[in-house]
C-alpha cells in the first residue's frame, strides 16, 4: 500500500494530538511517511509538537516528523491536509459567546452572531490554506474540519470553486454514536443513517441496521423520553453544557417527531431559553479553556519533560475517526458512505442548488458523489432556506467588504430578534474583530 504524506493545519490545536493517535492507530490499513504540522502560532505549536515528536519516535519512528511555521515546507509533497485551524484561539471564541449575551441574543461557537463573527475570521485563512495546497501540491486534498464548516463552506464554494476541499463535521458522528448506544449496537457503522440538512443544522429521517430493519421507531421513542442521554455514561461528555444539550433534543423533537434532530437546532428553536440560563460571565469558551485546553497543553508539556509518552493521558478524539476514514475512502477509492458538506446541486430538489447542505455520499478517489434526498418537508424546507441565506450573506459581505450585507446577515438570524439588536450587535464585533475581518463600509 502507498504511504501518505500529510499535513495537519492547525497544528497548535487541542485537537491534534488525538488526530496523530488516530493516524497511529491506522497504520496497518492507511500507511503514513511524513506527518507535518503547521500553524502560524510557533509557540503553541511547539508544545504539542514537541509531545507528538516523542510520540511518533516511541509508537512509529519510521515516520518522518516535520513542525513548521513556513507554508513552503508544510505544503510541499504531501498528500492531504487535515485542516481545523480557529482563528483567533478560544479568547475570540470567548468574545464571540459574551457580546451577543450583551444583548440579551445567545452566544454560541457556530451558530447566530457568535458563529458569523467566527466565519468572518475563518474565511481568509482557510482560502489561504487552500491556495498554499494548490500552489506546493496541486493534487492532495484538504480535509476541512474548520468552523464555522457552514459558512466556510459556502466560501470555499464561492471563491474556490474548483479546489480538491471536503467540509466536514463530526457533530453527526457524535450523535450516531449515541444512537447506536441506543439501540446496543457496537458502532455507528452498523447502521446505514439518512440525513439531510446545513452543518449544524439537519434531521435523520431513515435508520436501519445491515439487514435493512428500521431502527427510527426505537430512537424516536428514547429521544421523545430522553434526548440523546444514553445509559452507557462513557459516550457522553463529561461537560455539563454539552450534557443539557443531549438532552434538550427531546424538546427539539418534538416540533417534528417523525425525525431525529441535530442538536444544535436548540439554537435556532429556542434561543429566549437558551440566554435565559447563560451565565454571561463564564461560557462554553472558558469551560474548554479551563478544561481541555488546560488538560491537552499540561499533558503535552509532561511528556517533554519526562521525555516520553509511556503513560500519556491523551487520548483519540472520537473526530478523529471520521477524517481518518474520510482519507482512507479518498486514498482507496472504498467508495465509503458518509456525510458531507456538499454543493445541493439537486440532491434536495426543492432546495437552493447552490445551497450547500450536509446529506450522505459515497466517497472515492474523485471525491464525494452526493445521494439524491429528494423533496423535503416544508418545515424544513423554510427553516434551510433562511439559514442558507445568513450563510451567503456572510460570504457576500467579506468579499465585498459590505457593513449593509453583514447587518442583513445577522438580522435575518433566527437567533436575533430585531433590526436594530443587529446593527448593535454588528458594531460591537466590528470592534472586537478588529484585527481579523475585512474593512467593513
Amino acid at each position: 500500500m502507498k504511504k501518505h504524506a500529510i499535513t495537519i493545519a492547525g497544528g497548535g490545536s487541542t485537537f491534534t494530538p488525538g488526530i496523530v493517535l488516530m493516524l497511529l492507530e491506522h497504520l496497518d490499513t492507511f500507511p503514513i511517511h511524513t506527518i507535518k504540522f503547521y500553524d502560524n502560532d510557533k509557540e503553541r505549536q511547539e508544545t504539542v509538537a514537541g509531545a507528538c515528536r516523542i510520540l511518533l519516535k516511541e509508537r512509529a519512528p519510521e515516520i518522518t516528523f516535520v513542525s513548521t511555521v513556513d507554508p513552503e515546507e508544510a505544503f510541499s509533497d504531501i498528500d492531504f491536509v487535515m485542516a481545523h485551524i480557529r482563528v483567533g484561539k478560544y479568547k475570540m471564541r470567548e468574545q464571540d459567546e459574551k457580546i451577543p449575551l450583551r444583548h440579551g441574543v445567545l452566544g454560541q461557537e457556530t451558530c447566530g452572531p457568535g458563529g458569523i463573527a467566527y466565519g468572518m475570521r475563518s474565511i481568509g485563512p482557510v482560502l489561504e490554506l487552500v491556495d498554499y495546497m494548490e500552489r506546493y501540491s496541486p493534487n492532495a486534498w484538504m480535509l476541512n474540519y474548520s468552523n464555522p464548516a457552514a459558512i466556510v463552506a459556502e466560501a470555499t464554494r464561492r471563491l474556490r470553486p474548483h479546489s480538491k476541499v471536503l467540509n466536514i463535521c463530526d457533530m453527526p458522528i457524535g450523535i450516531e454514536e449515541l444512537m447506536a448506544s441506543i439501540l446496543g449496537l457496537t458502532s455507528r457503522k452498523d447502521m446505514i443513517v439518512n440525513y439531510y440538512g446545513l452543518n449544524h443544522f439537519g434531521w435523520w429521517y431513515d435508520i436501519r441496521d445491515k439487514e435493512g430493519n428500521d431502527l427510527l421507531p426505537t430512537l424516536r421513542a428514547h429521544v421523545a423520553e430522553h434526548g440523546y442521554v444514553t445509559a452507557d455514561k462513557s459516550k457522553q461528555h463529561s461537560d455539563d453544557s454539552w450534557n443539557d444539550t443531549f438532552a434538550k433534543a427531546k424538546d427539539v423533537q418534538h416540533i417534528d417527531p417523525e425525525t431525529l434532530p441535530n442538536t444544535y437546532l436548540k439554537y435556532y428553536f429556542f434561543p429566549d431559553e437558551v440566554v435565559a440560563h447563560s451565565n454571561p460571565d463564564y461560557t462554553r469558551a472558558n469551560e474548554v479553556m479551563e478544561g481541555r485546553e488546560k488538560f491537552v497543553f499540561s499533558e503535552c508539556q509532561s511528556i517533554i519533560d519526562k521525555g516520553t509518552a509511556a503513560d500519556t493521558a491523551l487520548h483519540i478524539d472520537e473526530h478523529a475517526s471520521y477524517i481518518v476514514d474520510l482519507a482512507k475512502a479518498i486514498a482507496y477509492n472504498t467508495k465509503e458512505r458518509m456525510l458531507l458538506i456538499v454543493e445541493n446541486n439537486g440532491a434536495i430538489p426543492n432546495m437552493d442548488p447552490e445551497a450547500m447542505v450536509e446529506i450522505p455520499c459515497l466517497v472515492g478517489s474523485t471525491g464525494p458523489e452526493p445521494l439524491t434526498v429528494g423533496r423535503i418537508p416544508q418545515f424544513q424546507k423554510g427553516l434551510m432556506e433562511q439559514q442558507v441565506s445568513v450563510e451567503k450573506l456572510v460570504v457576500e459581505a467579506w468579499e465585498e467588504g459590505s457593513y449593509q450585507k453583514l447587518w442583513q446577515a445577522i438580522t435575518l438570524s433566527r437567533t436575533v430578534p430585531s433590526v436594530t439588536i443587529a446593527k448593535a450587535l454588528l458594531d460591537d464585533l466590528i470592534e472586537a474583530n478588529e484585527k481579523f475581518w475585512p474593512t467593513l463600509s
